[in-house]
């Protein structure tokens, strides 16, 4: 079996095409899904399916984080509820962790 060395070059060279390899799965489900007809029921699961995964990360994360954390968690919720901005709301927790964690 052959060995390749690794340098700075063939690192770069497996992160890229990993990244192509995860941009082409993405870009291949939407493709796919694009050409078949979404029924009621299935269109529902998956609503269903992206809230449970949010509440996957988020409970295990409010439970065992650390004050910057739920901070950061209390922040997103209430920016959210009162600009209905996700990407506004995402940036407001992270600025709220990382100024906690820098300063406390």
């Amino acid at each position: 079996m052959m060995s390749i060395p690794l340098t700075a070059l063939t690192g770069f060279g497996v992160i890229l095409l990993m990244g192509l390899v995860a941009y082409m799965t993405r870009i291949g489900g939407v493709l796919i899904m694009s050409r078949m007809k979404i029924g009621r029921r299935a269109e529902r699961f998956i609503y269903a399916m992206s809230g449970s995964a949010l509440v996957a990360i988020v409970v295990p994360l409010a439970v065992e984080g650390d004050l910057a954390a739920r901070l950061a968690l209390a922040t997103t919720a209430v920016v959210m509820l009162t600009t209905k901005k996700t990407l506004v709301a995402i940036m407001a927790g992270i600025v709220m962790a990382a100024g906690w964690r820098a300063f406390f």
